[in-house]
């Protein structure tokens, strides 16, 4: 099956795939390689929560409810994995956690059994970059423009660690890289298979977690609307994604059935949030004003794609200069996708650049409003989390290509290929303290 767009959507250029097929399973092998080495090594308690969603796992062991009321769940001791007085402060759906209780091995006072599920989650993070660099393959791109798309996928700061543990962001990150898969191909070739890839997508990565289902849900959705407006768009595909948005949907209605709202906040929730701004000092400080916070939101959000716990020196916070401007790439991708879609001379990578850099906005508003409403209750300011646009993470690096296509002088064009190959790279090596 060819990814080649019909002539509505225009024709993506041929390129050495067997060369990008080669580099591509060497990539895929060697970020096993690393996750499976960190996940047995990694201290539980550095990092995404660990704990937490253990206990969560070992919670639904215990009891056998499929569904535990959120205020029933207590927190682990990390070193004996038995349940301590301490409530779980975690609010997502438990389906993530059903899947690993039913297949992994009793926790609960077993810490060692904590690797089995880290192998899991390896397994999801690995199928999700292995379907996204397929993408890559059967987008013809060329070698330059591989590398461009493949090395900030590879290379994002935080994901090693992050599939080398227990956490509901690796299941949302598959289920939005089979989204992303699905819908570049349904634009590309009308194929109803891939229609459904692309809601079993959103489903998964619904089910993982709300950002999840706005992210993917959001993309889908503006993809519909470039399919409706080119005349394209079947009833019947409308029908299939309405029922999948409503089945990923489900457990955030339930959730609003018992406690009033997708994002309960449990006693244990609530008690994070006040007792951390009260500990930070930010309780008891003015609240600021929704422009200054979105200032701050976006400083600690690009700090934190880089996350570290070392001061950084002048030249690390030098180099977080580097995803910025591979995001300003993208960004300006997005613009000459707009203009092609104008004049009726779009690519399918314009029409995902466009849709995925939408959703992408959508929730990004919808996140620091969310954030915003925290701090004037309490004062907290910690939630500029990169890793929650997980789901979404080939989007930049597709629009930041569609910006390099529009680039007539082959030297630039090739010089803003590299920086999106090498960038990633460079960021991830001295964007911290070494």
């Amino acid at each position: 099956m060819s990814i080649t767009a019909p002539s509505t959507v225009g024709d993506e250029r041929t390129a050495p795939t067997t060369a990008n097929a080669l580099a591509a399973a060497i990539m895929l092998a060697l970020f096993v390689l690393v996750c499976l080495a960190g996940s047995a090594r990694k201290d539980v308690t550095s990092g995404f929560d660990e704990p937490a969603h253990a206990a969560y796992v070992a919670h639904i062991q215990h009891t056998g409810n499929p569904w535990p009321a959120l205020e029933d769940m207590r927190l682990i001791d990390p070193r004996t994995f038995r349940f301590t007085d301490e409530p779980n402060y975690l609010n997502h759906p438990p389906i993530f956690y059903d899947l690993l209780a039913a297949i992994g091995p009793t926790l609960e006072g077993h810490p060692d059994a904590l690797r089995a599920d880290r192998l899991f989650d390896v397994g999801l993070v690995a199928l999700g970059l292995a379907a996204l660099l397929a993408l890559g393959l059967k987008a013809n791109f060329s070698w330059a423009e591989f590398y461009a798309y493949a090395m900030p996928l590879l290379w994002i700061p935080f994901l090693v660690q992050l599939a080398a543990t227990v956490n509901n962001d690796d299941l949302a990150f598959l289920g939005g890289a089979l989204a992303t898969v699905g819908l570049w191909q349904t634009v590309a070739t009308g194929g109803r298979v891939w229609l459904g890839l692309a809601l079993v997508g959103v489903l998964i990565a619904g089910w993982a977690k709300l950002t999840g289902l706005l992210l993917t849900a959001t993309m889908v959705i503006a993809a519909f609307a470039y399919l409706a407006w080119r005349g394209r768009l079947r009833r019947g595909w409308a029908i299939a994604a309405g029922l999948a948005f409503a089945l990923a949907a489900a457990p955030y209605l339930i959730e609003v059935w018992q406690y009033g709202s997708p994002t309960p906040q449990t006693p244990a929730q609530v008690a994070l949030i006040a007792d951390g701004a009260r500990a930070a000092g930010w309780a008891d400080l003015p609240r600021k004003s929704f422009p200054a916070y979105l200032a701050l939101f976006v400083v600690a959000f690009i700090a934190d794609w880089m996350p570290t716990l070392g001061a950084r020196s002048t030249f690390n916070y030098a180099m977080l200069a580097i995803p910025v401007a591979a995001f300003a790439c993208a960004v300006a991708g997005v613009a000459c996708a707009l203009e092609r879609l104008r004049r009726r001379r779009e690519t399918t990578r314009d029409v995902i650049a466009v849709a995925g850099m939408g959703a992408i906005a959508v929730t990004f508003a919808i996140h620091v409003g969310y954030s915003y409403g925290r701090h004037l209750a309490t004062g907290w300011l910690l939630d500029a989390y990169p890793r929650y646009y997980l789901p979404l993470a080939a989007i930049v690096p597709l629009a930041a290509l569609t910006f390099a296509a529009g680039i007539t002088a082959s030297r630039w064009r090739g010089a803003v290929l590299a920086f999106l190959a090498l960038g990633p790279i460079l960021v991830r090596i001295f964007g911290a303290p070494l």
